[in-house]
């Protein structure tokens, strides 16, 4: 098989994860999309491994990586999302605040020692 084709399909992937990532409000949308990048780097590592004539396995032992990565930030990345449902039940990146409202003042907090 011809490396075009899984560099081909590697780039459309990428793309339509990037696409994903720009256009999704939805944070579990906004993860799928982010694994569909991370995919498609494992497609291009082994795609340049498997094409490299005896070239030693670093393109799958970087793919092995990005997959134990991509499986950590899953747990994490929907942890964040459960909580963000249970305190404000919307999980749309547009409705979460990132920053106190400026006429609040600051919670002081007491030293504990």
């Amino acid at each position: 098989m011809h490396p075009l084709i899984p560099y081909a399909v590697a780039s459309i992937l990428f793309g339509l994860g990037v696409v994903g990532v720009l256009r999704r409000r939805n944070a579990i949308l906004l993860l799928m999309a982010v694994e569909l990048m991370l995919n498609a780097v494992n497609l291009v590592f082994i795609t340049a491994n498997a094409t490299l004539p005896k070239a030693e396995p670093t393109g799958q032992i970087f793919t092995l990586f990005v997959i134990v990565i991509a499986a950590a930030e899953i747990g994490v990345g929907l942890a964040v999302v459960l909580q963000l449902f249970r305190l404000k039940a919307a999980i749309n990146v547009d409705e979460i605040p990132l920053a106190e409202p400026a006429g609040e003042p600051e919670k002081e907090v007491a030293d504990a020692g």
